[in-house]
């Protein structure tokens, strides 16, 4: 088991139903999972597992229905919505397999407005990024709009606006889902680095078991419970 001092993601008897007026879904019925700083954490399960709704729960999209979920040192289950929002603004960031970058603007600008939304100061952060910057490879992509650049590099910058505020934790939902295989396998590896080279914690969720493998450990989900969870090493 992991240290409690490490655990930077904290899960106890996680709960979550989502009501639609009389028809009541459990989507997590119990979940305990402990990550700690610093783990590449993966999250497998076909759809409907639950693994989604985790993943909402962790980031602060989606308050829990009952059970404890600790956060960096925040109870999410406990907090209002402008604490949860606070949460990712400050700690946890994402990755979505669509990328979701701002098509007006160029690489450079989606990188800054993360760093408007969280408050912090815009000027030089390509100092600040510089290594995250060289190891993704796109230091000479700052110019161009997502229209002009590859799924790949477009996942690139997505990565590197996830990482400008610096977060404590990095919540990746399928991030090579929109690539091919090489791209899939070159953003795979940049995010390992990225765990690697800087500690980054990373939590992915994905249907690909081949994905999977590039984290620490695989944590398999289904119908709303954890089946299978080795424990950190």
């Amino acid at each position: 088991m992991s240290n409690p001092a490490s655990t930077i993601i904290h899960v106890r008897n996680l709960r979550k139903v989502y009501k639609t007026g009389k028809v009541s879904v459990e989507a997590l019925r119990g979940v305990n999972l402990d990550v700690p700083k610093g783990e590449f954490l993966s999250i497998v399960g076909p759809s409907g597992s639950g693994k989604s709704t985790l993943f909402h729960i962790v980031g602060g999209l989606t308050p829990p229905t009952a059970g404890e979920v600790i956060v960096g040192g925040m109870d999410v289950g406990k907090v209002s919505d402008a604490k949860r929002t606070e949460l990712r603004r400050t700690q946890v960031s994402f990755v979505f397999q669509k990328f979701n970058l701002l098509p007006n603007l160029s690489a450079r600008d989606n990188i800054r407005t993360a760093l408007f939304i969280a408050g912090r100061p815009m000027n030089h952060f390509e100092d600040e990024l510089r290594n995250v910057l060289e190891l993704l490879g796109i230091g000479d992509r700052l110019d161009h709009r997502p229209s002009e650049m590859s799924g790949g590099e477009q996942q690139r910058v997505a990565i590197a606006r996830a990482l400008a505020t610096g977060p404590s934790i990095l919540l990746a939902d399928e991030p090579t889902g929109n690539l091919d295989s090489a791209n899939s396998l070159a953003v795979l590896n940049l995010l390992r680095d990225l765990n690697e080279r800087l500690g980054q914690t990373i939590l992915m969720i994905t249907h690909n078991t081949e994905a999977a493998a590039f984290g620490h450990r695989t944590v398999h989900m289904r119908d709303g419970q954890i089946v299978e969870a080795p424990d950190p090493s």
